[in-house]
């Protein structure tokens, strides 16, 4: 191994370490600041002063277990609509040619560029007139499909050799068995990267939710968050650091299971 392959490995992982430390200061400082007392969040705390008043008041001032109901609800209903609809149509689009192709896949790519907020306000009126304003359909309504999904699972299903395809027809497989039986199997690697990216959008978001409801009784994680930044009162730094905490948690711990095909998924797919 040569001195300029050293220096260039060495110059990697620097890079890669500094990079590391930048994304994981917030969640250290947040970590540091939930088990801190409030008067001395902004200083002069040691581990001795380590205390869980923050996590008792957030827990005794937002209903969680209501929170992460909706949360889990919103997510695993958006993540099963996704894949019943993206699977399918990133199939059709990585397998077959049809009349018309191009300009689905132009279609595809250009809503992958268009922001949600964009069509935020025709999404509300359809869903006031269909009178489903501050219910757990409405949060789920825009993420009943998914133009990134699509992309994903074509791009991953390209990467499967035509042979098993041509092997299933023999068998007379028809396409809704060729969907279910054969690309689902094959691309599980592909559905828990999309997983983690659907889970995360649904769970984090706080915009879509404080547009469509109206109440308390299907408000999702952030808003347990969002109470303790009361600009009259002041905003609770501890609380609310400790409330981070607590939405954070299930998403660290679904990663955690789902890593290695995470990992995998992304790796094929910029391969590709």
């Amino acid at each position: 191994m040569t001195a300029r392959v050293v220096t260039r490995q060495v110059l990697t992982h620097l890079a890669l370490a500094v990079g590391g430390v930048v994304m994981l200061a917030p969640f250290a400082i947040m970590l540091w600041t939930a088990f801190v007392p409030e008067r001395l969040v902004f200083g002069g705390a040691g581990l001795g002063d380590l205390t869980l008043e923050n996590f008792r008041i957030a827990v005794r001032e937002s209903d969680w277990l209501r929170a992460y109901r909706s949360s889990v609800i919103v997510a695993a209903v958006t993540f099963a609509s996704q894949l019943l609809t993206c699977l399918p149509a990133g199939y059709v689009l990585a397998r077959h040619r049809f009349r018309g192709r191009s300009l689905a896949l132009g279609v595809m790519f250009g809503c992958l560029i268009v922001p949600g907020m964009v069509i935020a306000i025709p999404s509300y009126v359809m869903i006031s007139r269909v009178g489903l304003l501050d219910t757990i359909a409405a949060l789920v309504w825009p993420g009943l499909t998914s133009a990134f999904g699509i992309f994903l699972f074509r791009q991953f299903i390209l990467t499967l050799p035509q042979s098993i395809f041509d092997a299933a027809r023999m068998d007379r497989v028809g396409e809704f068995g060729m969907v279910w039986r054969v690309v689902l199997p094959n691309v599980k690697p592909a559905i828990a990267a999309f997983g983690i990216f659907s889970v995360v959008s649904s769970w984090n978001d706080l915009f879509w939710a404080s547009v469509v409801l109206q109440s308390s009784a299907n408000a999702t994680v952030p808003f347990a968050i969002t109470q303790f930044a009361d600009q009259e009162a002041g905003v609770r730094y501890g609380a609310q650091m400790a409330a981070a905490t607590l939405a954070v948690a299930p998403l660290i711990v679904a990663f955690l299971l789902a890593q290695r095909q995470f990992v995998r998924g992304i790796n094929l797919n910029v391969a590709d």
